[in-house]
């Protein structure tokens, strides 16, 4: 991923509510090299869901969620 493409991401995951900036601050130190073009896709899929609807989401209290994020999800969970 080349740096406008990380900058864009980095952004893309500051979000309104504390706690999920953390998660997602961690996920992204974390599993970023990893990521697969696909999972990058999904991932900010993913980030156009709302700030609560998200949160509800990683902390598990939603399953509201389309089944391609499965994995995503979990990882985000975890981390």
């Amino acid at each position: 991923m080349d740096s406008v493409s990380w900058n864009r991401l980095k952004w893309q995951c500051r979000r309104g509510l504390l706690e999920l900036d953390l998660v997602l601050e961690r996920f992204l130190r974390r599993e970023a090299e990893q990521l697969t073009d696909e999972e990058l896709v999904r991932l900010r899929e993913l980030l156009e869901t709302g700030d609560n609807e998200l949160w509800d989401i990683v902390i598990g209290r939603s399953e509201r969620f389309d089944s391609r994020h499965r994995t995503l999800i979990e990882r985000l969970r975890a981390a």
